[in-house]
């Protein structure tokens, strides 16, 4: 097992009354799995994604990852939990504005002690594979949104990560770029890389092997 949330609550007060954003949520992922998490606007499915991801805290339950209490661990081990052994591709990319191609891919090495050639050929294959050679030098400004996601992908993907969590990964693409996106995810996962994805497209939910559906904080 790779996780588990067991009865996870996340609410926030207005006027005195809890306002759930996610409620009794009992949700397990086995190594290996592709997961989409579908669900209309405002269903909880990013609260989700960011209580997995470590990013978001939440008010009841516990969540135990890779056999670690995460609801129990201190601010710090919980972040080198995550940098560890998961990556995040967001929708809006969320890459270093100030930083070229080869610099943001770099990023996530910095975290781990490995030594400058290590990151050199780790950033090479990765540029090599997703075929972003050439715009090694540029900055995110001077890309197109599908190369700007290639390069989060990447980024994502870079120090090895056990599971990734996507938010909506082909959200600014246009159909023929989602589909490369979405057949490197189906790639990873057979390498062996679980999965996680929040989408609102059906068709990109059909890549995974098992579908969550999310209403109003709860799975139906």
């Amino acid at each position: 097992m790779l996780l588990q949330l067991n009865n996870i609550s996340k609410w926030v007060q207005s006027g005195g009354q809890k306002i759930y954003l996610l409620k009794d949520i009992n949700f397990w992922v086995h190594d290996g799995d592709f997961i989409s998490i579908m669900g209309p606007s405002g269903s909880g499915k990013s609260t989700l994604l960011n209580v997995i991801g470590m990013l978001d805290d939440f008010n009841e339950g516990e969540y135990t990852f890779l056999d670690e209490s995460v609801h129990k661990l201190k601010e710090k081990h919980r972040a080198n939990l995550y940098k560890q052994y998961i990556g995040f591709v967001f929708q809006s990319y969320h890459l270093i504005d100030e930083l070229t191609v080869r610099e943001n891919l770099e990023m996530p090495l910095l975290y781990k002690k490995q030594s400058s050639s290590e990151r050199r050929a780790l950033v090479a294959d990765m540029l090599d594979r997703f075929n972003i050679v050439g715009k090694k030098d540029l900055f995110p400004s001077q890309l197109s949104g599908g190369q700007q996601q290639l390069v989060g992908i990447a980024r994502a993907l870079i120090a090895n990560p056990k599971l990734i969590l996507a938010d909506e990964p082909t959200g600014n693409l246009n159909s023929k770029q989602g589909e490369e996106i979405m057949e490197i995810f189906k790639e990873l996962n057979n390498e062996g890389v679980t999965i996680i994805q929040v989408t609102h497209s059906e068709k990109n939910a059909a890549y995974g092997s098992r579908v969550i559906n999310l209403l109003d904080g709860s799975i139906q």
